[in-house]
């Protein structure tokens, strides 16, 4: 059993570093206590699912600094939208990996 943070957002039209700053909170979070992968789609909708051992290791990642930095970007600059969902997986299954 694991957990999946699932981010999905409408963005503003406005760049403004914003694919330097998804790169470096990929690979901040790639640091974190817990955390055990991500995979992301970025087009007229991005979706961002990270994977991390518990909700203690989400927690952290949500109050981490520079995450709290890029949080704030997004809110004033990068996002229309945004909608973050943590959900527990109980079960996977996959064909061809």
């Amino acid at each position: 059993m694991y957990y999946a943070v699932i981010f999905t957002s409408i963005r503003t039209e406005i760049d403004s570093g914003y694919s330097e700053m998804a790169q470096k909170m990929e690979a901040l979070a790639k640091l974190q206590k817990g955390f055990i992968g991500v995979e992301s789609a970025r087009n007229e909708i991005g979706i961002t699912v990270s994977y991390w051992e518990n909700l203690e290791a989400i927690r952290n990642w949500k109050s981490n600094m520079d995450h709290l930095l890029a949080q704030e970007k997004g809110k004033s600059t990068w996002y229309k939208n945004y909608k973050v969902r943590i959900a527990k997986i109980e079960r996977e299954y996959e064909f061809g990996f």
